[in-house]
Formats: C-alpha cells, structure tokens, sequence
C-alpha cells in the first residue's frame, strides 16, 4: 500500500489494538465478522468504489457503512469498519485488503490472549513446508476448478484435532479465499502478520541436522542483536546443505553450509 492507504490502515491497526486490549472484547468472533466483511467488500465491487470514494464526506461513508452492517455483525466490527472508511485510500481494493489483514490479526490476537501463538506460528510454518514438498495437496489446495467448500473439508480434515483452531481459521480463509495471492506467498505474510504481534522477526533457519535448545537459544540472541529486534526461529532440517546453517531473513541470506562454501570454491576455480 501507498501513501493514504498505509496511513489509513496503520490507524485501523491502532484502532483494532485499543479494541482488543479490553479482555471483554472476543477477538476470535471479531475476526471472524471482519472477514465477512472483507468477502462483502471483495464481491460487491461498487460498494467498496463507494466507501473509498474522496469524493464523498467521510461521515456520510460511515453511517452508509453502519446501516448495512448493522444487526449482520457485532458493534465493534461496525465501529472499527466505520472508521477505516471514514479514512482515505489510495485505491478501493485497499480497503479489502486492510479488512482481511484486520481479521488475520484478530485471530492472532485471540491464540495470543490464549497463549497460543507460538503454536500457531509453528503450525503456520509446518503447513507450508508439508505444502512444499506434497504437489497432489498442492495442486488441490490451489485447483481453481475445485469449490471453495471442498477445500475446506479437505483442510478440516488435515488439520481438524491436530493443529490450533486458529491456525485451522487463518489457513482455511487463505485458501478459500485466495484473492489472487499464491498460497505460499499468503502463508508467509500470516507468519510475518504472527511475529509481529510480539515485534519479533521471523528467522527461517535451514540446518543439516536439528539444532539443540542451546544452539536455538545463542543464535537467536545473535540475530536479536544484529537486527536490533527479538527474532522468532522457524527450523528446517535438510540433510542436502551437508553442515552449517542457512539462516533467511525477509530477502537477506545468512548462509554458512559447507554446500554454500563448496559452491563459492568451484566458482573461484572455474573464473
């Protein structure tokens, strides 16, 4: 996002942040009704043009907003909608995303008010490598023929019992839901979405075989330390980097197997 839309969600981030931080509030039910609400702002296309409308004051957006949510979700969800309209976007489609980014960030807060959220990033994590290495659930997960429904009970059934429910909500929507975004690409900006929500860092650490507490425990502190935040390890195991550890930051590569290295001298004696 640019310019106004940036501002315009970074508000409602705030606003959702106050809101969840009453002990009353249920912030899994919250999530759930924003992200009814970002499948009505997705379907109905001259509404959203409507909403994000500069042309149009932005209390009069509001009380649109109001009327049409009003006895469909609860009154936080009206509220919190209301305000994000009210803001100004840089383009109509803005506004979905920001609704979905609320509602994945609801969730995440509810499986941290349950002190789940690290199993949740885990299980996020664990999703995406299984995703990786199996084409068939891939290719059913992603088949654009397939009804949204029965990806659903596929996932249910893979993940029903065995993963956090959360996990299950945010994994489910992403891909009944896809939105244009490849599930990789969805499945990583949930898990950057979960280490923030303790301004943490995600760390993907490739590692020949698996790394022992205190070894997970002294290379989090150098990461911590050279990033200037607290860093969150997701831990890969391949046997084909033969030593050492790879280490992903965002785009930036940390990279110490001995692959790498025997890479780096074939390349110095084939120039």
């Amino acid at each position: 996002m640019n310019g106004a839309s940036r501002e315009a969600l970074s508000a409602a981030r705030e606003a959702l942040d106050a809101l969840t931080d009453n002990t009353s509030v249920d912030a899994g039910k919250l999530a759930g009704e924003l992200a009814a609400v970002t499948a009505l702002l997705d379907r109905e296309v001259s509404l959203r043009r409507v909403l994000t409308d500069p042309a149009q004051a932005g209390e009069a957006k509001a009380e649109l907003a109001g009327r049409l949510l009003s006895g469909q979700v609860g009154g936080e969800t009206v509220d919190l909608v209301a305000g994000m309209v009210r803001s100004r976007w840089s383009q109509s489609r803005d506004l979905v995303d920001a609704a979905e980014e609320l509602a994945n960030i609801a969730d995440l807060t509810a499986a941290q008010k349950a002190g789940a959220l690290d199993d949740v990033e885990d299980e996020l994590f664990r999703f995406g490598r299984i995703v990786s290495s199996s084409n068939g659930l891939r290719s059913a997960l992603t088949d654009k023929t397939a009804k949204a429904s029965a990806k659903g009970e596929l996932l249910r059934s893979l993940l029903g019992g065995k993963a956090n429910p959360v996990t299950e909500r945010l994994i489910v929507r992403l891909v009944t839901q896809p939105r244009g975004r490849s599930l990789e690409s969805g499945l990583e900006s949930l898990s950057k979405l979960a280490a923030a929500r303790r301004d943490r860092m995600v760390a993907v650490v490739t590692s020949a075989v698996p790394l022992s507490d205190q070894q997970k425990q002294r290379l989090g502190a150098v990461l911590a330390k050279l990033y200037g935040r607290q860093m969150h390890l997701n831990l890969d195991v391949d046997p084909t980097v033969l030593g050492g550890i790879s280490v992903r930051v965002g785009d930036e590569v940390i990279d110490g197997t001995i692959a790498e290295r025997l890479d780096e001298a074939t390349r110095r004696l084939a120039g």
